[in-house]
Order: C-alpha cells, then structure tokens, then sequence
C-alpha cells in the first residue's frame, strides 16, 4: 500500500494516523504488510526527535500496531526486521524518554539484537536497513535502556553478534556504530 501521489500533500501526522490504522489491521498478505511497513518507515524517518504532543499523537497508532506479537513475532523474517526498523525510529523519535513500558521494551530489545545477526552478511537485503537500526541505537545511546532494564542476557547476546559480523571487514560505518554502543555500554 504505497502512498498515492494526493497522499504526499497530507500532513505528516494524518499519514502516520492513516498507516498507524492499517497497521493495527494488518494485512495477511506479506507483501501488502511489507509496504504498509515500508511506508511507516519512510514516515517515521521524517518526523524530527522531540516533536509536538499533536505529532506525537498521531503516533499512538503505529505505536499501538508495531508492539502486537503478530508483527513483533511474525514468521517473515523482512517483516520482523522492518518492525525493529520502525521501533527504533519511536526510540530515536522519542528520546530520552521510554516509548514503551518496560516489558515491551525488552521485547522491542530482543527483536532490534536478533536484527544485528544480519550485519554480518552485507549482501542479504536487509543489511541496509538492520545497518540504519544500528546506527539509530548508537546516536540515541538506546542500549543504555538495556543496562537500566537489567537486559545483561541480551547485552551479551549483542556483543557476541557484534563479535562476529566484526571479523568479516565491517564499513567504518558499522565500526563507528559498534564502538560507541560497546563504549557507552562498558563505561556504564
């Protein structure tokens, strides 16, 4: 469901409503469930982190939508990728304050670290946006909430698949993403 070309004069906050509500009744069709996905991730990469309470309200929708274990626990891998994507969008959107109560915090946490196995095959499809997902958690220090939710078993789990996409010659990118993570994580 890609967003029509009348779609691009809406406001921000009524597209978010909009596909906040396909979400909520997503469709059983993968590849129709990719693009409304696809679409909340183009959303959410607009809106700026600290927006206005009516912006932020607009995103109780997707919010509501990306938590429900059909998305968080699809079968699909893409889907679940695309999912983490969108969640750490809500962090860096969000932050410094929890989008989430604790509990879906630590799932959001163990869905965005199974995303980072993927780094460590630059040429699968999803390399890109798991790449975008890492990078967001290093900008906002998101991992600090993993310490602060007493995640250690997912810290570790993050390292070890840190430890093994390191070796296969990482973009400076990557680097600058890991380092900071393990850094603010170490210095904690």
């Amino acid at each position: 469901m890609a967003p029509s070309s009348s779609s691009f004069a809406r406001p921000l906050a009524v597209q978010l409503k909009l596909v906040g509500n396909g979400l909520l009744n997503a469709p059983s069709c993968v590849d129709e469930l990719l693009a409304l996905l696809n679409d909340a991730e183009d959303l959410l990469a607009n809106v700026d982190q600290g927006q206005s309470i009516p912006r932020l309200d607009s995103l109780l929708p997707v919010m509501k939508a990306l938590i429900a274990d059909s998305l968080l626990k699809h079968s699909v891998e893409g889907v679940r990728v695309s999912v983490a994507y969108c969640l750490s969008e809500i962090m860096r959107i969000s932050a410094p304050e929890e989008p989430y109560n604790d509990d879906q915090m630590k799932v959001i946490f163990e869905l965005i670290v199974e995303s980072f196995s993927k780094l460590s095959q630059a040429s699968t499809q999803f390399y890109e946006k798991t790449l975008s997902i890492l990078e967001t958690v290093a900008r906002v220090k998101a991992c600090l909430l993993m310490l602060d939710l007493k995640c250690d078993t997912l810290v570790v789990q993050m390292f070890q698949n840190f430890w093994a996409f390191i070796r296969s010659d990482p973009t400076d990118d990557v680097l600058w993403a890991v380092e900071q993570i393990m850094t603010d994580i170490l210095s904690e």
